[in-house]
């Protein structure tokens, strides 16, 4: 079981890391703010989760597997509420012009 344990592991983070760059790529290669923000929240969120995907059979007990995906729930609200922020700022920086 450890064998195939040790293969999710890597496959899932693999992913994840993936999701990752493909995030940080969007970031830097749409043209404007919204699109940027679209990209990236998506990609992080998504990568994220396989990354805790991943590390949830490495957990040694049940609780340590909470607290991952304790740490992904919070990543996903805290993710969430601050790209509402940017792009509310975004969408006023836009009308004030």
């Amino acid at each position: 079981m450890s064998l195939l344990g040790d293969i999710i592991t890597i496959v899932a983070v693999s992913a994840g890391a993936f999701f990752f760059l493909a995030g940080t790529v969007g970031l830097l290669r749409f043209p404007d703010t919204l699109t940027r923000l679209h990209a990236l929240t998506k990609a992080d969120n998504l990568g994220l989760g396989l990354v805790v995907l991943g590390l949830l059979p490495q957990a040694a007990s049940l609780r340590d597997g909470f607290k991952l995906v304790s740490i992904w729930l919070l990543g996903l609200l805290a993710g969430a509420t601050v790209s509402q922020l940017i792009a509310r700022a975004a969408r006023q920086g836009e009308s004030a012009r």
